[in-house]
């Protein structure tokens, strides 16, 4: 979208826009043409005052960015006017050799490489920022007690620390996969009409691989023209990212409701307000996060489906990937830099997690008193006392913790100090401890890569 769209630049950042915008595109197409032109000029392949003159006129500015785009739709892809163009702006003498040797892809798939580093770098910043702020979250919180929830109803007592440790874990796993991306699968795509570099004689190789120096991307084995693995790979790891800001987004709205109240969005003035009632405050980080994740979903799955492509070339399935994989970048920019906002800012209540926590009378304990009955009766028996205490505290509205003391065949078991004990939740959360330590660890031995 154009960046003065009212819904488009709302889900991404002013960064990532200009990074993924047209006259970038331009420009990185440009970059792939100096580049090519003094590769060949280093392999002999073509003069160097030629190299020179057309190095010095792949400048953006120089070229009328919506025309090329009016003019692309007569050729079905932006190179051949951006070639005519360049043809026209260089010195007489170095117009033949432009493009030398070079298909309109190769320039393209090149540019998408250029593309997507430098998207990937805003990407991994703003993951490096998020996790940080998760693991202050992890570490600063790993003794506030609050109810875990599967399938949305309370569990057993966890701690807010292991739940930013789940997703300090995420971040840096999509973190590293994206750095894994970025270091090996950005390769230069250097073939020719059909991928045999036939227009450079036995000199193709010496030029892919001085081109792929001189744009500090990988070298491929092969031309990769309908071989889209890469550029899916790039997606997926994007949408990987980007569904892990989504995760965290869904805990924070979940958390976040009035009737829940443990979490927050920082409170700016302005931000997250309703046009209509004055005492909302919306988690809008959260919800523009998981606006761009159902977005990124649907390019991905454009970028899957492009891989079927016929023979040397394809026939639209290349095309459909220019706007997908530009959207893809733009979404999961937006998404992360959301994340980093968000875990920035949280704001989190013990005191209401804790209130929550004990909101069923002690029965998220059950398990508990029954793992402690089970060192003292046999476990089958334990589970069936415990089960008759649940069932009579719900049909009774009686608080769980009340029954189970009162019940004598518990109480012959367990002493007072025992049961006190049992229904504690900050006695019951495992190897949490050691869960945050690990995730804490693992974020340290990643802290700075890339």
């Amino acid at each position: 979208m154009p960046s003065d769209s009212l819904f488009g630049p709302s889900l991404s950042t002013d960064l990532m826009l200009v990074t993924v915008s047209d006259r970038a595109w331009v420009q990185a197409m440009l970059d792939v043409e100096a580049a090519l032109a003094r590769a060949e000029s280093r392999t002999g392949v073509i003069p160097a005052a030629a190299a020179d003159g057309i190095a010095n006129h792949c400048r953006v500015d120089e070229f009328d960015v919506a025309q090329l785009g009016r003019a692309a739709v007569r050729s079905a892809n932006p190179v051949i006017p951006l070639i005519n163009a360049l043809r026209a702006a260089v010195p007489r003498d170095a117009a033949p050799f432009v493009h030398h040797g070079a298909t309109s892809q190769d320039i393209l798939d090149t540019a998408m490489m250029l593309i997507a580093r430098r998207g990937l770098d805003l990407v991994l910043a703003d993951l490096e920022q998020a996790a940080a702020s998760a693991a202050a979250l992890a570490d600063r919180h790993r003794t506030t007690v609050m109810a875990a929830r599967t399938l949305l109803q309370h569990a057993l007592p966890t701690t807010f620390g292991l739940k930013a440790a789940g997703w300090l874990a995420a971040i840096v796993e999509a973190r590293s996969e994206l750095i894994r991306v970025r270091r090996a699968r950005l390769a230069v795509q250097f073939g020719g009409a059909a991928g045999t570099m036939a227009a450079l004689s036995d000199r193709g190789l010496d030029v892919s691989r001085e081109l792929a120096a001189e744009l500090t991307l990988s070298e491929p084995t092969v031309p990769w023209h309908t071989a889209r693995g890469r550029v899916v790979e790039v997606a997926t790891a994007l949408g990987i990212a980007a569904g892990v800001a989504g995760k965290v987004a869904v805990d924070v709205v979940l958390l976040a409701q009035t009737e829940v109240g443990e979490v927050s969005e920082s409170a700016v003035a302005g931000r997250g307000a309703s046009s209509a009632l004055p005492q909302k405050h919306n988690p809008v980080d959260a919800i523009e996060i998981l606006a761009a994740v159902r977005g990124i979903n649907a390019q991905v799955a454009v970028l899957l489906a492009a891989m079927l492509q016929e023979h040397e070339r394809a026939a639209g399935a290349w095309q459909a990937e220019w706007p997908a994989f530009a959207e893809t970048l733009r979404l999961a920019g937006g998404a992360v830099s959301r994340l980093a906002s968000l875990l920035a800012g949280l704001q989190v209540d013990p005191a209401r997690m804790r209130r929550n926590l004990d909101l069923s009378g002690g029965s998220i304990m059950a398990e508990h008193v029954v793992m402690m009955l089970g060192e003292r009766i046999d476990l089958v028996m334990a589970r069936a006392l415990v089960d008759t205490a649940v069932s009579v505290a719900t049909s009774t509205g009686r608080p769980f913790k009340d029954v189970v003391r009162e019940d004598p065949t518990i109480t012959t078991h367990l002493k007072p100090e025992e049961l006190a004990a049992a229904l504690e939740p900050s006695g019951y959360l495992g190897v949490g401890q050691l869960l945050i330590d690990r995730a804490l660890a693992a974020y340290r031995g990643k802290k700075g890569e890339g």
